[in-house]
């Protein structure tokens, strides 16, 4: 079963289980700040949930893509939307500040800090059951 890795903590899912989905089950968010209430729910299509990713995950979706060329997204940024991203494998995901998580050149979000938007990180934590 894989492991994504964020903000301290370790969570356990299934391989294929949609990364939005098991950072939102395990009291994580990809989201900063007011992002948390105003965001698109999955679909693809306000961009907030944008995260860089490490590891084994699906291959970008179309939606992705087409909503990762909008500004204030940059294409070649590097980050995934975390609600069309599928995790195939042990993952470790970082996020950075900014309403949309779009600031690629300062520190991620971490685990005791704040960013401007507000965005509090969790604990150092183990979710899940890691032997199956």
């Amino acid at each position: 079963m894989p492991t994504v890795r964020f903000r301290g903590a370790e969570v356990v899912c299934d391989r294929g289980d949609t990364l939005r989905d098991v950072l939102l089950d395990a009291g994580l968010s990809p989201h900063n700040g007011r992002a948390d209430a105003l965001n698109c729910r999955g679909h693809g299509s306000c961009g907030t949930c944008a995260v860089r990713v490490a590891g084994a995950v699906s291959e970008p979706t179309r939606r992705e893509r087409v909503r990762l060329r909008v500004p204030p997204h940059d294409p070649d940024a590097g980050l995934r939307l975390s609600c069309q991203t599928a995790v195939l494998g042990d993952v470790t995901v970082e996020k950075f500040p900014g309403f949309w998580g779009q600031h690629v050149g300062r520190d991620p979000v971490g685990d005791a800090a704040a960013d401007s938007d507000g965005d509090t990180a969790g604990a150092d934590r183990t979710v899940g059951d890691p032997d199956g």
